[in-house]
């Protein structure tokens, strides 16, 4: 089978529509599993209680994620990347504008990416051995993000997230989850109110600008699909069962282990113990997906501006660049640019 880094920006061929359901499913269900997810379910509380931030969650997911399954199945339709569908209602100049709205936006969640995941695993590192060095682990999951983007999405499916990391996430998940529940009864969470400050429709429209900031790469992946449908559900529900996960959990975690600055949220799950530690290590690993889907979308949408750039040297560009800003970028700027994503995409 022909590699697909090499597939550009034309319609792909029925030999390498090969994405079936679970293989969708899987694919957005690992893109769902996050730490930046983890820590934007603190954002929720304690302003919104519990039992709000959990309505908050659903009701955001359930509209985001119905927006996101109907953009992968119309990449499954047209069988080309998210952008080059632009060129239908704009023209081919006309998707130049979203074009760099859309790699501006994913070059900053690759950015923010790295970050979350150096930042866990200098945490890691800190607590074990007395070896932080943030940078370093920057540098070393800045070149596993390309090696992945490198694969391509057919390969990255069968090689890293069928072989290894949905097996690994979710034993993570529950191990967290168990953890997350032990620092304090879930009655006792449930039972206790929130400080106000934000509504329930502030925490769904937080819910829906992540999950729809998606939307503009959903068919660089869902155009190897086989079939409509399998994009769809795929898309749809893999998302939503991962990402409602997280969201809850991030939110689970500022009440019971009474986590107050999201960019230490690492730092107290490293506390944990051993297999708190090695959960957590597990869900960072696996966060090198995220990154390799926005340095991988980032080189596809700049294909759409030049067609003829080459994609291998695109990703290598694109990951360099995500690299440097996670150097110089705090995590507390996370926030803000969560609510900058919100106003273009909601």
């Amino acid at each position: 089978m022909e590699r697909t880094p090499a597939w550009g920006i034309e319609p792909v061929p029925v030999r390498l529509r090969v994405l079936g359901l679970l293989d969708i499913g899987l694919l957005w269900g690992n893109l769902g599993v996050s730490l930046l997810v983890l820590v934007a379910g603190t954002y929720l509380v304690p302003a919104l209680s519990l039992p709000d931030a959990l309505l908050a969650i659903l009701i955001g997911s359930l509209t985001g994620n119905a927006m996101l399954g109907v953009a992968g199945m119309i990449g499954a339709d047209a069988r080309v990347p998210a952008m080059v569908l632009m060129r239908a209602p704009l023209g081919q100049r006309g998707s130049w504008g979203p074009t760099v709205l859309n790699a501006a936006q994913c070059v900053g969640w690759a950015i923010f990416e790295l970050l979350i995941i150096a930042t866990a695993v200098a945490a890691l590192s800190d607590e074990l051995f007395g070896f932080r060095a943030q940078w370093f682990w920057t540098l070393v999951f800045g070149g596993v993000a390309l090696a992945l983007a490198l694969l391509g999405p057919i390969d990255f499916v069968r090689r890293f997230v069928r072989k290894f990391a949905v097996w690994a996430v979710l034993a993570s998940l529950l191990y967290l989850t168990w953890w997350a529940l032990g620092g304090s009864g879930l009655g006792g969470l449930w039972d206790r109110e929130g400080e106000g400050g934000s509504s329930v429709l502030e925490g769904v429209d937080l819910v829906v600008a992540i999950t729809v900031s998606w939307i503009p790469l959903a068919a660089d992946y869902t155009r190897f699909g086989r079939t409509r449908g399998a994009a769809f559900w795929g898309t749809a529900v893999g998302y939503f069962a991962a990402s409602v996960w997280l969201w809850a959990l991030g939110a689970i975690l500022f009440f019971s282990r009474d986590v107050t600055d999201p960019a230490a949220l690492p730092v107290a799950v490293a506390a944990g113990g051993a297999g708190a530690i090695l959960a957590l290590l597990a869900v960072t690993v696996d966060e090198t997906d995220e990154a390799f889907a926005n340095v991988y979308s980032t080189a596809v949408s700049v294909q759409n501006l030049a067609p003829r750039a080459p994609q291998r040297g695109l990703l290598v560009a694109v990951a360099a660049v995500a690299v440097v800003g996670a150097l110089t970028i705090d995590l507390l700027s996370y926030e803000s640019f969560l609510i900058l994503l919100g106003s273009f995409f909601v």
